[in-house]
């Protein structure tokens, strides 16, 4: 491992150490403070968040946009202290949950769920509740250029049962979680460049990954999406809803969840990471 990188677990792990021992609302203060830091003086990707707010609501005024930006930067901040504080973050937090049932019903079926979720809100909280729920929680990550960052953030996931296959490794791993009637998780709102397929994104085509339509075309897994979004730093929401795929191609059924979490952005646009090249990838 290179240098920097043993630098970066060190330093990680002492963020854990430090956070961990305060409470949510003293966390909570910091991320804060630190968010409005980063988006005063912080420049990297901040045009390209503004830009791609500007892209999904064309309607807002310069002010209402940089709200949004500005608030953007003091949840991300929020989250990424939470998931260093894991699993202590993870104690005194009220969460309600909405179509549990559905989770449920779909578990009985012995087909495996593909999971879909987004850069949305509180998503490592939402794959912690799920690694306590779910008897096989598998989620799809990417790897890290920097080793260090990347062991650490994955033993942090880890905590509660959660399960990794990196980007890369054989698709039949994949299969083997569906096969075990296990919840396979994707993030699927990322540009997936010439490999994607387009759909509607706000309005604008987006290169979408196309895989958790292919893996319920070719399972009959059913597909679930999740979301956890924030009340406030110690109030959270999650909702899962099943998509309908009856009768739909992959394109339809790939518009369908996107559709799907677009809807909640919306609502809670603060709470989605601006910050992806998100429509980088243009139609031909």
């Amino acid at each position: 491992m290179k240098t920097s990188h043993i630098i970066t677990s060190y330093f990680l792990r002492f963020l854990k150490k430090c956070f961990s021992n305060l409470s949510p609302r003293k966390r909570f203060y910091i991320s804060s403070r630190l968010g409005s830091i980063f988006y005063n003086y912080l420049s990297i990707r901040k045009k390209q968040a503004r830009k791609n707010i500007l892209t999904a609501f064309p309607q807002l005024d310069s002010n209402q946009i940089e709200k949004i930006l500005k608030n953007t930067y003091l949840n991300f901040c929020h989250n990424f202290i939470e998931l260093v504080s894991l699993p202590y973050s993870y104690e005194n937090i009220q969460i309600e949950v909405k179509g549990k049932r559905v989770l449920e019903s779909f578990l009985k079926q012995k087909k495996g769920i593909v999971f879909i979720t987004g850069h949305f809100g509180a998503w490592e909280i939402l794959g912690q509740w799920i690694a306590r729920k779910v008897p096989l929680f598998v989620g799809v990550a990417q790897k890290q250029k920097n080793k260090g960052a990347h062991n650490f953030f994955i033993n942090q996931r880890e905590l509660a049962g959660t399960k990794h296959i990196i980007r890369g490794d054989s698709i039949k791993l994949m299969y083997e979680v569906l096969s075990n009637n296990g919840l396979l998780g994707l993030v699927s709102d990322q540009d997936a460049k010439k490999k994607g397929i387009f759909v509607d994104f706000f309005g604008t085509p987006a290169s979408t990954p196309k895989g958790a339509a292919l893996f319920h075309i070719n399972t009959k897994a059913p597909l679930l999406l999740g979301v956890c979004f924030k009340e406030n730093f110690q109030k959270y929401h999650i909702h899962f809803k099943a998509i309908n795929t009856k009768n739909k191609n992959l394109e339809e059924i790939t518009q369908e969840y996107t559709s799907q979490l677009e809807s909640y952005i919306k609502q809670y646009p603060d709470q989605y990471f601006w910050f992806h090249k998100r429509w980088k990838t243009k139609k031909t």
